[in-house]
């Protein structure tokens, strides 16, 4: 009688330190990426990656410890996007920075709700649907490859060090543009006929690896919304709203009061659109699954990859959690003007909670699987939560209220917007990740606990990140916002539609004539769909309304070079080891400027100067464009070089 096998290392002490140190640099790098651009990154890949090349140097690794690690770092993508919506207590003067335990608070009960709402979705939208999970199935197949070959390890080497190479030059760019030698960002404005408008554009490596990872299709999207905004909206609007001074003061209020309502707009629209869409499967496909699932398993014992989290366990840990929930809630409300009401302000935001939390888990959990996390359009979900909670309220208080009690009401809205949120993102990543368990063979039930897991790292990371760009930058629209403050768009824009809704000032005209825009764009989108042809996402046009142009070109250019780059790779032998390659330069990129840019926040904050690292004045500004700008697109061209150096240099599969 043969010995019993060991066990396959899976759920180990060493894959939760790694998972977790993975989660603290990415979670970092993501919070400083999503203020500046309105942007996250996944990061499973790339985790999946770091952890096969570290791990394949300790005995009994293997590919399900591999997973755990890129589970546990997933909620560096996902628990990030909190700053989309925290920022906005900030911005509207509530807070003047980040308490830990009140943010921490928020940031880990939202995620770890989410993780338990997502959980009864597993049978129904991963096991016995056929959706497509692109970043799931893209990081099983990075977990196969290096786990089954001496050329996966090969290949797991190599793209660890172009990550670093990449990641390297990322940061040392930046650095030289914190020095000044480099131009960061340039443009100009200037009239056109009775109107105005300008042209920008950016230096950034982050962003340039944001359009590489977003691809064609999103990057498309955006540069239509680009020239909506810039080369339609504004001249146009400029031209009936003239107004005296300098160009660029002129056309600026134009654009930050205007067009970017009219982009919300187009956001809003196209959210909703997403939502109707999906509706009827989403609850068809949930109900008949799981009458199946009830028919087929009475009475049977299952397999380990088919173990979830006890659905007591889940039921009970859910209503643990209203506890503290409630607790914070409370905390918020009963001081100040609302005090009063803090009993019926807390139990309806328990219900709100429970009740659209449950619906956008299911909702984002769909999406997830048939977009992919990363292009999953949460941030029109924190859109929707805001109006729908602050349209609430106004039927509870009115709108006549003394200026310090809508303030209230608004940073109270905020709060649990952001619970909201927390379950939106960790329910959008949890299945995800499950898919990639299912295809490598996980035990459900450890991944769930390891994204618990996740969760709690990345809430320890997020409030002193946030706390130290506020103290360096501060965010646009904050009071006593420096000339360097980040743009934080989706908190920017949540914020005002709190304060609009709440206070009755909102810029409802723009917001209409965005909303009609975004029907528009949604059937543009679908006719390009039936046709066949390349699809032009609106919300993605509608977030390309929203930013700056310096931010959004950048991505452009990097969309349009890394769709050259992979059709390149479809010409290789290996087509999706080519494309993995790809991806991990463009996430090098984007991880080296972000984890600087948050050290370079501390400096800035230690030394209470805006250029801390300044070497040379003003007039080398010409020097810098023109130098700045030739070395970027060298050390693009020199990087995409050396990624396709190493793939053809590697042994075939």
């Amino acid at each position: 009688m043969s010995a019993p096998s060991k066990p396959i290392a899976e759920l180990t002490l060493r894959s939760i330190l790694l998972g977790g140190l993975i989660t603290l640099l990415f979670t970092a790098a993501n919070v400083y990426l999503g203020l500046k651009v309105g942007l996250t990154f996944a990061t499973s890949i790339p985790a999946a990656v770091i952890s096969m090349a570290i791990l394949r140097h300790f005995s009994g690794s293997s590919i399900l410890e591999n997973n755990i690690v890129q589970t546990i770092a997933s909620a560096a993508g996902t628990l990030a996007a909190i700053i989309f919506v925290l920022p906005g207590l900030v911005i509207i003067g509530w807070w003047q920075g980040f308490p830990f335990h009140l943010t921490a608070g928020i940031t880990a009960l939202g995620g770890v709700l989410g993780v338990m709402f997502s959980v009864p979705l597993r049978r129904a939208l991963v096991v016995e649907s056929d959706l497509p999970y692109p970043e799931g199935r893209a990081a099983a197949e990075v977990l196969e490859v290096g786990a089954g070959s001496r050329e996966g390890a090969a290949e797991s080497a190599a793209g660890l060090r172009l990550l670093v190479s990449s990641g390297i030059a990322s940061a040392g760019f930046a650095i030289l543009t914190q020095m000044r030698l480099a131009v960061a960002e340039a443009g100009t404005w200037f009239r056109v006929g009775s109107g105005a408008t300008g042209i920008a554009g950016g230096l950034s490596f982050a962003l340039f690896g944001v359009g590489h990872l977003v691809g064609l299709s999103v990057g498309l999207a955006q540069l239509v919304g680009l020239i909506t905004a810039w080369f339609i909206l504004l001249p146009l609007l400029t031209a009936a709203r003239p107004m005296p001074g300098e160009v660029e003061a002129w056309a600026g209020t134009v654009f930050s009061q205007d067009v970017r309502f009219f982009g919300a707009g187009v956001i809003g629209v196209a959210a909703v659109w997403t939502l109707v869409r999906i509706a009827r499967p989403v609850i068809g496909g949930i109900a008949s699954a799981l009458a199946a699932s009830r028919a087929r398993h009475a009475g049977e014992v299952l397999a380990l990859e088919e173990q979830d989290l006890p659905i007591g366990v889940v039921a009970g840990v859910s209503l643990a959690l209203l506890l503290p929930i409630a607790w914070l809630l409370w905390s918020v409300a009963s001081t100040g003007p609302i005090a009063g009401s803090a009993a019926v302000l807390v139990a309806g935001a328990l219900v709100f909670v429970v009740v659209i939390g449950l619906m956008i888990a299911t909702v984002t959990g769909y999406m997830a699987g048939l977009i992919g996390a990363s292009n999953s359009p949460v941030s029109g979900i924190g859109i929707l939560s805001i109006l729908a909670a602050s349209l609430l309220l106004v039927g509870l208080f009115g709108r006549d209220l003394p200026p310090d009690t809508t303030a209230a009401l608004v940073a109270y809205a905020l709060i649990v917007t952001g619970l909201v949120f927390g379950i939106a993102t960790i329910a959008n990543d949890n299945l995800q990740d499950l898919k990639t368990g299912q295809l490598v063979g996980a035990t459900p039930w450890k991944q769930q606990v390891a994204l618990v897991i996740g969760v709690i790292f990345g809430s320890i990371v997020v409030p002193p990140v946030l706390d130290l760009l506020n103290t360096a930058f501060g965010f646009a629209g904050a009071p006593g916002a420096g000339p360097n403050a980040l743009a934080a768009p989706q908190a920017g824009l949540i914020s005002s539609l709190a304060k609009g809704v709440l206070g009755g000032d909102l810029n409802w005209s723009m917001l209409r004539w965005g909303a009609l825009a975004g029907l528009g764009f949604v059937a543009l989108d679908e006719a390009l769909g039936k046709a066949g042809r390349m699809r032009l996402p609106p919300l993605a046009v509608g977030i390309a309304i929203y930013l700056p142009m310096a931010v959004i070109l950048p991505v452009v250019l990097g969309a349009l070079i890394g769709a050259a780059y992979d059709r390149w790779a479809d010409r290789t032998a290996d087509p999706e080891r080519a494309r993995r390659m790809g991806t991990l330069t463009a996430t090098g990129m984007i991880v080296g400027e972000s984890l600087w840019g948050v050290g370079f926040a501390g400096i800035v904050a230690a030394t209470g100067s805006d250029a801390p690292l300044a070497i040379v004045g003003e007039g080398f500004a010409p020097v810098a464009l023109i130098g700045g700008t030739a070395l970027f697109a060298g050390l693009i061209g020199w990087l995409y070089r050396g990624t396709r150096r190493a793939v053809t240099s590697m042994p075939a599969a």
